[in-house]
């Protein structure tokens, strides 16, 4: 059972949205949340993900690492794609396949190539947090498997490796998951943060999206609510506004 009090919430979103300035950008809305009683040198450090019921960045840049099949249906929607042969031109190249890494925030691959992609393009793709992750490139299954081979471990070391595509799977509806998906990874320090939202939503979407968002942190923690000591929202340039 949640303990965000509603009304508490929706002030603060009122509060948020009241007070922020006209920006020439989308502003995001954070929600940003310290925990206590965690040892994160003994504790279990967790790691989660959950689609939300609102997408919540729709600026995140997809790229498609595809066979011949799924080129032709991303680029007919308006996708980037890259096939097989253009990611053998990087040759394996850390400072080429981390440019193209950095033009994108996340990657899907044909599920026929996936398995090529890590020697095409090398561990970089893993260590920019984008290899087959939640916040990653999408990928062709029937090529998914080549990635590695083409690329080597470039893509994986950047933490970019591609999330598959099935033959079956529509690449909109995979885009629209991975732009309404968040994921929170306890690391060194007690202090976790993920984009619940953007300026342009409304109230009920955002505040949808940001309970649905704290209850899963909750459900990952050892004790539940009792390790979670604050939480705020806020926007991108805005201040902090406490909602537990």
């Amino acid at each position: 059972m949640s303990k965000i009090a509603p009304q508490q919430l929706m002030e603060s979103i009122q509060t948020m949205l009241k007070d922020r300035k006209e920006r020439k950008f989308k502003e995001s809305i954070d929600l940003q949340v310290y925990l206590k009683n965690y040892d994160v040198q003994k504790d279990k450090r967790f790691s989660g993900s959950m689609k939300l019921p609102n997408v919540c960045r729709p600026r995140m840049t997809v790229c498609l690492i595809c066979d011949l099949r799924d080129e032709d249906i991303a680029k007919k929607a308006g996708f980037p794609t890259q096939n097989q042969d253009e990611l053998k031109k990087l040759n394996k190249n850390k400072k080429l396949v981390k440019k193209m890494c950095n033009q994108y925030d996340a990657f899907l691959c044909s599920e026929s190539i996936i398995k090529n992609v890590p020697r095409l393009v090398g561990p970089h793709m893993n260590r920019a947090g984008k290899f087959p992750t939640d916040d990653a490139f999408l990928c062709s299954e029937s090529i998914i498997k080549n990635v590695p081979r083409l690329v080597g471990p470039h893509m994986n070391r950047a933490g970019k490796f591609p999330t598959v595509i099935g033959l079956n799977e529509s690449i909109a509806e995979k885009v629209n998951e991975l732009q309404s998906t968040v994921k929170f990874q306890l690391k060194k320090v007690l202090c976790l943060g993920t984009c619940v939202g953007h300026a342009e939503m409304t109230e009920d979407q955002i505040r949808q999206n940001t309970v649905m968002a704290i209850n899963f942190l909750v459900s990952l923690l050892k004790k539940n609510w009792q390790n979670l000591k604050s939480a705020y929202i806020k926007t991108t340039m805005g201040k902090p506004q406490r909602i537990y």
